[in-house]
């Protein structure tokens, strides 16, 4: 498997073999040369804590300007190059006058610009703009320098484009969504709208505050600035993060489990998973050794010493034993698929592809979106598989019978009997848990369209794809909140089992601590050794409670997300 360093992955360490994400480094200026951007720097841009900047380097600048002369001296000597000298698509047999270059480009731009839906997150958008910069600097578009440094230029004054939801296949790229991204940015008509530090404003209104002018696109432009996948990628940069997040969040969850039912550490002894060393299962099983070490809720058998336990079984159910073989593969996939991601980021995904020093013009489909759409589906997939083995552990916790005598439905205080505790809180769980899982279907493999005459007769939905993970993310954050609300319940209440208080932390493993500390910081409930999280159902509106997490969840600056970080696989 491919391996990074500065950008993405390191080499393996002794314990876990396999890639690592690296923890982001604060940067205040990212460098574009088509060739070295990350997953983290796109996300630093499309967050806004980063500025962009063009290596100056002789040779990139170089064979961009190569690239965008041959095309100049190609339309001057009337060859034909698809959607330069030609029409577009299914219309390629239409010879355009080389007079009519460069409104051709102006038209591509105009009837694309067919977007439907509400618009995207600008922080989506903002993603695609730095991908489709860092995609023109490889040099192969045929495009001139000071379009990219337009896109630049509307990034780090912090002017986004409005782009709608729908309108793109991902057949040849993300064409609807980056012709109302880059209509705005060549300010070709007041039409497009740009939201400019958080006021809607028409594109030209915005390109005279920033001193800058108009720039009609020359022959190739249009098409070289909307046939890709960038819209795409960008949002998938964006939901790899949080995917990565959840999953590093719910191995913690899982650890909170683990000790509030008094289960083993034993089923992820190495001796185990060296005989079945899939990488992702090694990392899973070694995270949950860290997150259990010295725990007093939880059993320590890597002795190899067993004893029965009254009526419990001498090994733990499967949701719990099964913990590394059931999200290894979820690991396994999020990794892959940010190995994909990134080499999109860092690939020309436009059409026709211009090699400047053998005077060629390569017709070719660069442009379409298929790792995306299957990475995304698949991602989507993933978090429906975890957020399923969430919900069986939250219902061992809510059964006595399974959870090592807890009180039912992890009642705070049994004596009243009116107490139902979070009996309501797992079922609104269960109201979104298989929306997660239906969201995990494919997009990809469906919907064949024949759309522009048959040209476009295969398709990726790739931007759907994308679209629905973010779609998804959003239920999941709500999810999660359940998840730790009733890993916190459960903590509390095995703790005053083993040591006849409330304090959790004193019982907790060193690891799982400030998880626990930052959630009832976030959910305002102080720790306290005279009573659990939730006492009285009187108590609690745990709707206020589910809102503060998935809140905190979402924010760039997660406290919960702080909290787990020197212990999670992927330490954004």
């Amino acid at each position: 498997m491919k391996q990074y360093s500065e950008n993405g992955f390191t080499a393996s360490d002794k314990n876990v073999k396999g890639p690592r994400w690296q923890a982001p480094k604060k940067e205040k200026c990212v460098e574009l040369d088509g060739d070295s951007l990350s997953l983290r720097q796109v996300h630093a841009v499309a967050m806004g804590t980063s500025r962009v900047a063009l290596s100056n380097q002789r040779e990139v600048q170089h064979t961009i300007h190569a690239s965008q002369q041959h095309i100049a001296k190609k339309v001057l000597a009337g060859e034909p190059i698809y959607g330069v000298t030609t029409g577009f698509g299914g219309m390629a047999n239409v010879a355009v006058n080389a007079s009519r270059a460069a409104e051709l480009q102006a038209n591509l731009l105009r009837f694309t610009m067919v977007g439907a839906g509400d618009y995207l997150p600008r922080e989506d958008v903002r993603a695609a703009m730095v991908a489709r910069a860092n995609s023109h600097m490889r040099g192969v578009s045929g495009i001139r320098l000071e379009v990219i440094q337009r896109i630049v230029a509307f990034l780090n004054a912090d002017a986004v484009p409005l782009v709608r939801q729908f309108g793109s296949i991902g057949a040849s790229g993300d064409l609807a969504p980056l012709s109302q991204i880059m209509g705005a940015v060549c300010g070709l008509s007041p039409y497009y709208q740009v939201d400019y530090k958080g006021s809607r404003r028409d594109c030209l209104s915005v390109l005279e505050d920033l001193n800058l002018r108009p720039m009609p696109p020359l022959a190739k432009e249009g098409l070289a600035m909307i046939n890709g996948t960038s819209m795409m990628t960008g949002t998938s940069v964006l939901a790899l993060r949080q995917s990565m997040q959840l999953i590093d969040l719910a191995l913690h969850l899982h650890a909170f489990y683990i000790q509030a039912l008094g289960g083993t550490n034993e089923s992820f002894h190495p001796f185990v998973h060296e005989h079945k060393a899939h990488t992702g299962q090694l990392q899973a099983a070694n995270v949950m050794m860290k997150l259990l070490d010295q725990s007093k809720l939880s059993r320590d058998e890597f002795g190899n010493s067993h004893s029965m336990r009254d009526n419990e079984l001498i090994q733990d159910r499967y949701s719990l034993r099964c913990l590394p073989q059931f999200l290894g593969p979820v690991i396994d996939g999020i990794n892959e698929t940010v190995n994909h991601v990134e080499q999109e980021i860092n690939s020309a995904n436009d059409n026709p592809l211009i090699d400047p020093d053998n005077g060629a013009c390569y017709h070719s489909g660069n442009f379409l979106g298929q790792y995306i759409a299957v990475g995304m589906d698949r991602v989507r997939q993933l978090i429906g598989l975890t957020a399923k083995h969430l919900d069986t552990q939250i219902a061992l916790l809510m059964a006595p019978e399974f959870s090592n005598n807890l009180p039912a439905s992890l009642v705070g205080n049994t004596k009243n009997t009116s107490n139902m505790g979070l009996k309501g809180l797992q079922i609104s769980g269960n109201s979104m848990m298989p929306l997660l899982t239906w969201y995990g279907q494919s997009i990809a493999d469906r919907f064949p369209t024949h759309a522009e005459q048959y040209n476009q007769n295969i398709n990726s939905q790739g931007f759907a794809s994308a679209n629905l993970a973010r779609e998804q993310l959003t239920i999941a954050r709500q999810y999660w909140a359940v998840a730790a609300i009733s890993a916190i319940q459960a903590v509390d209440l095995r703790t005053n089992r083993k040591l006849n208080h409330y304090d959790a932390r004193e019982a907790l493993s060193p690891a799982c601590v400030p998880l626990y500390e930052a959630l009832r910081t976030v959910v305002d409930v102080p720790v306290r050794a005279a009573r659990p999280y939730v006492v009285d159902d009187a108590d609690q509106f745990l709707d206020r409670h589910i809102e503060l997490v998935a809140d905190d969840l979402a924010s760039p600056d997660s406290r919960i997300f702080r909290a787990i970080k020197q212990t999670a696989i992927w330490p954004w």
